[in-house]
């Protein structure tokens, strides 16, 4: 007989992961030497700030941070994220108790949804979704209820009707504003009656804020610990990644109620020794002197979404400019599918656009007919993507740029 080794049944839940094909697909063509643009994950591209990188080297010589860390993050460092929730957000947090650090917001987001939910709970996901918001709950063995995604009274409604009528009751809902992918967001009060929801009917709240700072055009997103009474019933993610450039560093934060991050706490306390201390002492000089560099980098993805924007409603594409994120969530016309879903599209794009964009569908079945944009690229490669788009779209060949070959 044949020997196989199999996987936990956790593994086996987990739906294909249709970024495969496409990654797949780019790796054999620049291999095969094509300029290949991508677009397609939320990498930034950009630097830290150079004191950022300094403090790193400098902290890395110290053997005293070459040691095992706390798995909640050192104190100063959660102290600096209680200074910057009262600066920005006029949220008072205790960094004891109400703040813990993370190896990226990713698993802390991953590792609470292990430490609350397990076979026969539910959690109430909007749809589309970054994929981890649902990811998440299924490899904790728990199922996932998705609602159409939205930002006013009929969605939070929506959220009602599924707590009032579901049995057993929802344990958790995942919320992400500003929401990647489709840059949708919030105003002011729109948590207040999340709040109002989740004491109703008893279900935690997990909000994930990683765009909370990369705004454009005067917006300012609205936290959920912000509301009165939010920390009563959740917790809210943020991360070092995208306003800092920070995301191979591995740097995010969870905040809010204490008995959630206590959970989290357990679970890490299990599973890891923290963040490399270095990296811990960078974050806080990035927290503490870096707000200019946060305004020089969002001026950056406004410039870029701007290029898309306006080169994309162009070529005949559906698409708003967004008041956040690093994101252009843009509708194609049928016309353009040539009778193909978004997956095939973008297969194709890569094919015969050399570029590379996410497909909607990969965010849900709402995300059917959109494609996710990223703007990690300067604004000439951006330019060129958009060139590249749209003689695919009008059945001509792309031109071989010099700088690609």
């Amino acid at each position: 007989m044949e020997f196989k080794i199999e996987p936990a049944q956790r593994i086996t839940r987990l739906p294909p992961y249709l970024f495969g094909r496409l990654n797949a697909l780019k790796l054999s063509k620049r291999q095969a030497g094509a300029d290949i643009i991508d677009l397609g994950m939320g990498n930034p591209s950009d630097r830290a700030p150079q004191v950022v990188i300094d403090k790193l080297c400098e902290a890395a010589q110290d053997p005293r941070n070459h040691r095992y860390s706390a798995s909640k993050g050192i104190k100063n460092l959660r102290g600096e994220i209680a200074k910057k929730y009262e600066r920005l957000w006029n949220v008072r947090l205790d960094p004891e108790t109400e703040v813990l650090a993370c190896i990226g917001s990713k698993e802390g987001f991953s590792h609470l949804c292990l430490a609350m939910l397990g076979p026969g709970d539910t959690a109430v996901v909007p749809d589309p979704a970054f994929p981890i918001h649902n990811y998440s709950v299924a490899l904790a063995g728990a199922n996932v209820v998705t609602v159409p995604l939205g930002n006013d009274a009929k969605f939070l409604n929506t959220i009602a009707m599924v707590c009032e009528r579901l049995y057993p009751k929802p344990k958790l809902l995942i919320l992400n504003f500003p929401h990647n992918p489709t840059a949708m967001t919030v105003e002011e009060g729109f948590f207040e009656t999340v709040v109002d929801v989740a004491k109703r009917f008893g279900i935690a709240v997990i909000h994930d804020f990683a765009y909370g700072q990369t705004c454009f055009d005067g917006y300012k997103a609205p936290s959920f610990l912000s509301v009165k009474g939010a920390k009563d019933v959740g917790v809210e993610f943020i991360t070092m990644s995208k306003p800092y450039n920070m995301a191979g560093f591995r740097v995010g934060f969870a905040a809010g109620n204490k008995d959630m991050l206590d959970y989290l706490a357990t679970i890490k306390g299990y599973y890891d020794y923290g963040i490399f201390q270095a990296v811990q002492i960078a974050s806080i000089i990035a927290l503490r002197d870096c707000d200019e560099d946060i305004i020089a980098q969002n001026e950056r993805y406004r410039s870029r979404r701007d290029v898309v924007c306006e080169g994309l409603s162009r070529v005949g594409w559906e698409v708003e400019k967004p008041r956040a994120t690093m994101f252009v969530w843009a509708k194609v016309p049928q016309k353009h599918y040539r009778g193909k879903g978004s997956i095939d599209y973008a297969i194709d794009l890569m094919e015969h656009a050399e570029v590379a964009i996410a497909p909607g569908r990969a965010f849900g079945e709402n995300g059917e007919g959109y494609m996710r944009i990223a703007l990690v690229e300067n604004e000439q490669r951006l330019r060129q993507a958009v060139r590249n788009i749209s003689r695919f779209v009008q059945e001509k060949p792309i031109r071989k740029t010099r700088a690609g070959r």
